[in-house]
């Protein structure tokens, strides 16, 4: 870390540097914000308090919910508090605490998504083995080995992080610390570094996507042989799976599966799945899930009733 004691805080350029535009980023993104967490703390509770909701997949969508919750949170209030801000200030540390956070539940959402694609998986493809194969015990296991290579994975970025050496130029043209903006700034030789975000985090990105699409392939091709009520229903849901897996994953391989040059367009695609995806998630699995919709209802009559009953 001696290295970089040239550099003791970083300006984040941000989506813009117009004082209107400005303006709009933080009215439309604290919306946005504002929705996300709204909207995942909806589904976690629930879950949490629904019976109804006790299968696999609502065990894992409870954790996708949490990371998206959790991965918003490491950009957005950041990106909606400095497009009021003079100056953008973040220092070395925050900047290295927010790569961490960033990759260990962007990672962890990969993750979810795929145990989530193995639950559908299983449930149409041996849905007589089903009960045994994914029970809780199982599902709790699955979980807890995806945060260890969450975990393993965002130390991998941060080691990478803080091998950086900078000598001068401060100016991140990004709104949240990254490796790929700090690739830039460095006075080195990147080239062996890029390498090793694009077969670390490039990796995991692509070798995930072709794993989920392959199975989702997989799981719609064996969907010929159910009923037409069964398989209207395992379409819709594995429909809006596929929606969420190509959403995100197709801005993440953008970014960490290239030699370390910049577009124009590259914060607006980050924007896609830092913010974006997180958002959307609550309302893909809300208006094409019946079962969610009705738990909510139950869960909110519920809570009127307990509410009327004590006045």
């Amino acid at each position: 870390m001696h290295q970089n004691n040239n550099v003791t805080e970083f300006i984040l350029l941000g989506l813009t540097q117009d004082p209107l535009r400005q303006k709009m980023v933080f009215l439309i993104f604290l919306i946005f914000y504002v929705g996300t967490v709204a909207g995942n703390m909806l589904i976690i509770v629930t879950i949490k308090c629904s019976w109804s909701l006790g299968s696999p997949m609502y065990f894992f969508l409870f954790y996708l919910s949490f990371s998206d919750f959790c991965f918003s949170t490491t950009t957005a209030p950041r990106l909606i508090v400095d497009a009021l801000s003079e100056k953008k200030l973040i220092s070395y540390s925050e900047c290295m605490t927010q790569i961490f956070a960033l990759h260990l539940f962007g990672c962890m959402e990969i993750f979810v998504l795929i145990l989530m694609a193995v639950d559908r998986y299983v449930a149409i493809c041996k849905p007589l083995h089903y009960p045994r194969i994914m029970r809780r015990q199982v599902c709790l296991i699955l979980i807890i080995l995806a945060w260890i290579g969450s975990f393993v994975h965002s130390t991998a970025q941060i080691i990478l992080a803080l091998r950086l050496p900078f000598c001068g130029p401060n100016l991140i043209d990004h709104y949240f610390c990254d490796l790929q903006p700090f690739l830039k700034l460095a006075c080195m030789e990147i080239y062996v570094m890029n390498l090793l975000v694009v077969s670390n985090s490039g990796a995991i990105c692509s070798s995930s996507f072709m794993i989920l699409m392959i199975s989702y392939i997989v799981i719609l091709h064996l969907l010929r042989n159910h009923s037409a009520e069964g398989r209207k229903k395992a379409l819709s849901t594995c429909t809006s799976h596929i929606i969420v897996v190509v959403l995100f994953f197709g801005p993440c391989i953008f970014i960490y599966t290239r030699p370390p040059t910049t577009f124009p367009m590259d914060n607006m695609v980050s924007v896609f799945y830092t913010i974006g995806t997180p958002f959307l998630n609550p309302l893909v699995y809300n208006l094409r899930n019946a079962e969610v919709k009705n738990a909510m209802r139950k869960l909110w009559h519920v809570k009127t009733a307990s509410e009327s009953n004590k006045g």
